[in-house]
């Protein structure tokens, strides 16, 4: 038969075991938003987003090539998000039909509303519909059509990271171009 302080001892060891398995799967297990550069190309990169304090864009993540980056950090705010990306070698970019504000050197603007009044850039951004995940990633990639001369893109691919359950109830609000539009 074993002694108290020996199995005292073992409870102790295969519980701080336990504790750093935890603590690794726990930070491996991180929410974030990222974006991943599949392409041959540099690209620079706007986002935005709706949060409880309103609308902002940011810009720019300069993504090298066949590159992934962290744009926010942490658990998504919203279930939409918007992105604009160019490519800064070959020329071209990814855009959509939700315009937002933007300029050409570093930024983050609140509000989505009177871009060109308020001494902005009025830039249409793609969706990316997160499904209320923790986490989300985007995929720009070449398209086929990318070896003849010209701008196109292939449209971007999302994926979400592992993460529990969706959650029910929208938590990105009014998407742009709701009520009120955006100018």
């Amino acid at each position: 038969m074993k002694s108290l302080p020996a199995i005292a001892l073992r409870f102790a060891a295969a519980s701080a075991a336990t504790a750093a398995v935890f603590l690794l799967s726990s930070a491996s297990a991180r929410a974030d938003f990222r974006l991943c550069n599949n392409t041959g190309s540099r690209v620079g990169i706007a986002l935005g987003y709706k949060d409880a304090e309103g609308w902002t864009t940011e810009g720019w993540w300069n993504v090298p090539s066949r590159t992934c980056e962290t744009l926010l950090r942490g658990s998504l705010v919203a279930r939409f998000y918007y992105i604009y990306a160019i490519d800064y070698d070959r020329g071209g970019e990814w855009s959509g039909r939700a315009f937002m504000c933007s300029r050409e050197k570093e930024f983050t603007i609140r509000g989505i509303g009177n871009c060109l009044a308020r001494g902005y850039d009025r830039t249409g951004f793609f969706e990316v519909d997160t499904g209320e995940q923790r986490a989300w990633t985007v995929q720009l990639t070449d398209s086929a059509e990318q070896q003849a001369p010209g701008p196109k893109r292939a449209p971007p691919t999302t994926s979400r990271a592992p993460s529990p359950a969706p959650t029910s109830g929208d938590k990105g609000g009014d998407k742009p171009g709701d009520k009120g539009g955006t100018q």
